[in-house]
């Protein structure tokens, strides 16, 4: 057995090669991680890419009437899948979305269903996932983009209890029942591998963040806990991948900032970027959670990454920014 010397000497070479690989080739910044950064959808993530169909597939977008849920659903419906659930709270919102859907791709075989459902009630969720059981519709891919944004505050100690929780229900608990539904989904055949993409937010990274309470600190309790299932879970049984979708300017946002106050991003790159998610070519970042900005092949060919990668778990992932993970063996009460 080494000793506990040789075992911290051995922690201290590891921790000084991390440093090296993000101080040597300056990869602590998202915007520097690949050499190209994105604004717009690219060839490598088009849903028209072979590689990237989704052919066969039923897809699930949560938030689906509007905005980046919308366009996820175009995406997806380009790359070839059979069917596409749109769900949303506003049934009119919904319907008008089908319609717009139906009408674009109507020389497609494509399947459009908008189904109102509420991910903060485990109610509805319940209702929607035994009405898709009724109709022998077994889910692939699960989008998980719907969101509980408000309120917007600067003091956290001034908010209602209410406010705060209603953030992490929903947030949090709504999608963990969403996940749940889907796993178990009593029509999935036996070794079937699943699809698990959660669209989350660069504000989980941003130290503060304008809008702190309870929108940002509830995205990054849902995105470290997608983390830890897909710890729990293989990409073979679920493939699972968490990203920031970028600057988009959506229903939404108009309703807090002004247009000309940000560079936004085109809506076909995260669009589109979810396609490339839910994909083969993506299981080599399970369990990550990545910007939809950077170069998914600058990505995957830059070796020091890779290193990073292999060397220390918690990296892309949630965790506490200047450490790297702990194992609990450091805790351990081993005999000398």
């Amino acid at each position: 057995m080494p000793s506990p010397m040789a075992s911290d000497s051995a922690r201290c070479k590891f921790l000084f090669h991390s440093y090296l690989l993000r101080s040597l080739y300056g990869i602590k910044s998202p915007q520097d991680l690949t050499k190209t950064h994105h604004h717009d959808t690219y060839p490598a993530i088009s849903p028209k890419k072979p590689a990237l169909s989704q052919a066969g597939r039923s897809v699930l977008i949560t938030g689906g009437g509007g905005g980046i849920g919308f366009e996820i659903a175009r995406s997806f419906a380009k790359a070839g899948a059979s069917r596409v659930i749109i769900v949303g709270r506003r049934s009119s919102v919904l319907d008008a979305a089908a319609v717009k859907l139906r009408e674009e791709f109507k020389d497609s075989s494509t399947e459009f269903i908008a189904r109102q459902g509420d991910i903060g009630d485990d109610a509805s969720i319940s209702s929607l996932w035994d009405f898709l059981h009724s109709q022998n519709i077994f889910v692939r891919v699960l989008v998980l983009n719907a969101a509980h944004v408000t309120p917007w505050g600067p003091d956290t100690l001034k908010m209602d209890k209410r406010e705060l929780m209603e953030g992490f229900d929903i947030n949090v608990g709504g999608n963990f029942v969403m996940m749940v539904k889907f796993v178990n989904q009593p029509l999935r055949p036996t070794g079937q591998q699943l699809n698990l993409i959660y669209v989350s937010t660069a504000g989980i990274q941003m130290i503060p963040a304008p809008n702190q309470t309870p929108y940002t600190t509830s995205k990054a309790a849902i995105t470290a806990l997608v983390g830890r299932i897909a710890d729990e879970h293989p990409v073979e049984d679920i493939q699972i991948i968490s990203y920031h979708p970028g600057t988009l300017y959506s229903e939404g946002a108009s309703k807090y900032v002004d247009k000309s106050l940000l560079k936004w991003d085109e809506m076909a790159l995260p669009a589109d970027y979810a396609v490339w998610a839910a994909s083969p070519e993506a299981s080599w970042l399970h369990g990550k959670f990545v910007w939809a900005h950077w170069d998914v092949d600058e990505l995957k060919a830059d070796k020091d990454i890779s290193k990073l990668m292999e060397q220390e778990k918690g990296f892309l992932r949630v965790a506490v920014q200047g450490l790297t993970e702990v194992s609990l063996e450091r805790f351990m009460n081993k005999p000398e």
